[in-house]
């Protein structure tokens, strides 16, 4: 999208139009009829534009409250963080007052940034892109907040400021990029930004390959309602810990949990309570942690399945009542279900090779009592633990 059809989108006969596709019924298979439509009026690239945007407004607005003001390209949107997320990294940058937000893109987190309270410098080598997200600060209302710098940081250094952050393009085409050198920026490249700014905080994609960062910095995992959504790399000042899991809902529950040294748990078969940490525990390191939080043993050394004998609340875990568990087979696990008169049955898995759809339309029944079959491993090795519908967890 050229800067021609961003500004005809951001005029009163293309804010119109963009009103009008957002009350019809416009789905994929609806472009082309919609497109024949509009073309009577408008240029075909007007007509292509705005029907782009309005599918696009209506995919964004999971993750954006004002998805409906703003102007969006797929592969932004696809790399966009939920703006809870985004907010809750904002919220930990913006103490630093001023933040240069390096390759802003449409301004996703420029807009996180500058409604948490900082004053933002939005820099990005794309022209087009700037202008988007101009129009997106300018239509919530943010634009005192922001200013905008066009430049290209692979030649030319960050505008100082007390701290920095980037969100590297992980995309080429329709396709992702794994391989941090690959990013655009490049991560190696992102880093030596530290000589100019220590405070530096990189988004990265929550699968990196941990061997690729820095050992003196802190990588936060984040989940958005059991989701797990994005890596943070803090580095500098920014870093408080090794490894943080922070556990986001969309009601505004926040709750991190920080690196702590603690003995491995003890282990256990089932007891009354099954945990299931959340994927940010997991992936951040901190289900011994949890452990010692909760009182917990742990099924197996590699299964991040925690038990206890009585229940704790926790927002780091998923939680459900035993009701008795079993060496897997599965003519005793039906049996079994049919003896506690299963309903419906949710097949849950961890370290088992078995399709739990499939599993779960064969034991599901015409009982009355909705169950969790939880198919893992102990020592002694692969089990199924029946549990009751959970109970004080994030459900």
């Amino acid at each position: 999208m050229d800067l021609d059809l961003i500004n005809w989108l951001r005029s009163a006969e293309g804010a119109a139009l963009l009103a009008e596709l957002a009350g019809r019924n416009l789905r994929e298979s609806d472009v082309l009829a919609e497109l024949n439509r509009l073309r009577r009026y408008l240029p075909a690239e007007r007509a292509r534009a705005a029907v782009e945007q309005a599918l696009l407004r209506r995919k964004a607005a999971a993750k954006f409250p004002h998805a409906d003001r703003m102007l969006f390209t797929r592969e932004a949107l696809e790399q966009a963080s939920a703006a809870p997320v985004a907010t809750h990294r904002a919220t930990r940058l913006a103490h630093a007052g001023l933040v240069a937000d390096l390759g802003c893109g449409i301004g996703g987190d420029t807009i996180a940034l500058a409604a948490t309270g900082a004053q933002v410098m939005a820099v990005d080598r794309d022209p087009a892109r700037l202008a988007l997200a101009q129009a997106n600060i300018a239509a919530l209302g943010l634009s005192e907040r922001v200013t905008f710098l066009e430049r290209d940081l692979l030649r030319e250094p960050p505008p100082p400021a007390p701290a920095l952050f980037c969100d590297p393009a992980r995309r080429a085409g329709n396709r992702r990029v794994f391989n941090p050198e690959s990013f655009q920026p490049p991560l190696s490249h992102v880093l030596g930004w530290q000589q100019q700014t220590a405070a530096l905080a990189v988004k990265l994609a929550p699968g990196i390959d941990l061997a690729h960062l820095p050992v003196d910095a802190e990588v936060e995992f984040v989940s958005l309602d059991g989701e797990l959504k994005e890596a943070v790399l803090w580095c500098g000042p920014l870093a408080t810990t090794d490894r943080r899991a922070t556990v986001l809902r969309s009601d505004g529950a926040t709750a991190t949990m920080a690196d702590a040294a603690v003995s491995p748990p003890p282990l256990s078969a089932p007891l009354a309570i099954l945990y299931e940490p959340d994927p940010a525990v997991i992936r951040a390191g901190l289900v011994a942690a949890l452990a010692a939080e909760l009182g917990a043993a742990q099924l197996a050394p590699d299964i991040a399945y925690l038990t206890a004998p009585v229940y704790r609340p926790t927002p780091f875990a998923r939680v459900w009542p035993v009701i008795t568990w079993l060496p897997f087979q599965l003519k005793r696990l039906r049996a079994l279900l049919r003896d506690l008169d299963a309903g419906p049955v949710t097949v849950k898995k961890r370290g088992s090779p078995l399709d739990t759809d499939a599993l779960a339309r064969q034991l599901s029944g015409k009982g009355w009592r909705a169950l969790v079959v939880v198919l893992t491993q102990m020592p002694s090795g692969p089990v199924a633990v029946v549990c009751a519908e959970g109970v004080g967890s994030r459900e």
